[in-house]
């Protein structure tokens, strides 16, 4: 909707419900940037009730008693230490998605961030970084717990909401004054939060000859650099913003061994883990030594939709190496499979 057809709606709404001038070109001066920017115009509590389909007090209890909005669970992390997620309950978990596509993907993220976008991926993260003579990886301690509801605030305040809505916003999307890993909300509003620490790392990056890119909470620089420098630019930058790296993870990678970038090798060529494909290659074996059915039984494996599984594993290796010959016969024999058993 263009400002001029929302000025005459708005004009015409505000005539019946006896507004003064005053107070119409007040409503049109707050809603004529955010018309501009494509989001959404949202006056108040009651404003937004209406646009996400829910009562205006099933807003405020939201928002008062957030923690009764969420179930926490843990999920092991590879050093084996249990991390906790936060999931909003399916009510609030709709309001966070509408939030999500109706406003916050309106709002552009640095191109050097390349998770949670749409239409980048995983091998967009990892293209940049092939061949090169030093990978540097790092990684942001405990990312989105340091990331607290009062810079969400500001984002949304950032881009035209008033304090009132910012302040809203802010606290649906957070839980305990952090942004829970788990809610919808949080991917995208990370990469938003890092907006300026990508701006000001990428121009470092080019002005010492590197490449940059930010997964998440990994960080990638590549090339040849001053690692101690690097590394120290990347933890003042991370600082501004109250974050820090995380001291265990850092990865300085030559050229003679194995480069990774989010576990992904980047050394010569774009390719899965060896480990990662000799596991899919002892499945395959396995099916067809033993046929499906055996295969299950030996490893008493009662995954539903196990050729799938496998089959997606196939297809993300195609991915990242889509002439790897292996794979395409492995990915033609689970097909084949799947159109045989289309339940396994």
């Amino acid at each position: 909707m263009t400002f001029d057809n929302y000025e005459h709606l708005f004009r015409s709404k505000a005539s019946k419900a006896g507004y003064s001038e005053e107070n119409v070109q007040k409503c049109l001066n707050y809603a004529r940037p955010l018309i501009e920017n494509n989001l959404p115009v949202i006056f108040n509590t009651s404003n937004l009730s209406v646009l996400v389909g829910y009562r205006k007090n099933f807003i405020k209890r939201a928002v008062l008693y957030t923690d009764y909005f969420y179930r926490s669970f843990p999920i092991k992390k590879k050093n084996k230490k249990p991390r906790y997620l936060k999931e909003p309950l399916p009510s609030l978990k709709e309001i966070q998605i509408w939030i999500l596509e109706e406003l916050l993907y309106s709002i552009p993220v640095s191109r050097f961030a390349k998770a949670y976008v749409q239409k980048r991926s995983l091998l967009d993260n990892v293209k940049y970084h092939k061949g090169k003579e030093t990978v540097l990886s790092l990684d942001i301690k405990d990312f989105f717990t340091n990331i607290k509801r009062p810079s969400i605030e500001q984002i949304f305040q950032g881009v035209g909401y008033s304090s009132n809505v910012a302040n809203l916003l802010s606290k649906l999307c957070c839980c305990d004054e952090y942004l829970p890993q788990g809610a919808p909300t949080s991917p995208y509003l990370s990469n938003l939060y890092l907006r300026t620490f990508d701006s000001q790392v990428s121009k470092y990056a080019v002005s010492n000859n590197l490449r940059y890119t930010r997964y998440a909470d990994d960080i990638t620089l590549s090339g040849k650099m001053d690692i101690n420098a690097s590394i120290e630019y990347v933890n003042t930058e991370l600082s501004k913003l109250s974050l820090k790296l995380n001291k265990e993870k850092v990865k300085v990678m030559g050229q003679n061994v194995r480069q990774e970038v989010t576990g992904i090798v980047v050394n010569d060529a774009i390719q899965a883990p060896k480990s990662y494909r000799d596991k899919i290659r002892q499945e395959i074996y396995f099916i067809k030594k033993f046929t499906l059915e055996g295969h299950l039984k030996n490893t008493k494996n009662t995954k539903s939709n196990y050729l799938r599984h496998l089959l997606g594993k196939v297809n993300f290796v195609l991915q990242l190496n889509d002439g790897d010959k292996e794979m395409v016969d492995y990915s033609d024999f689970l097909k084949a499979e799947l159109k045989s058993k289309p339940e396994a």
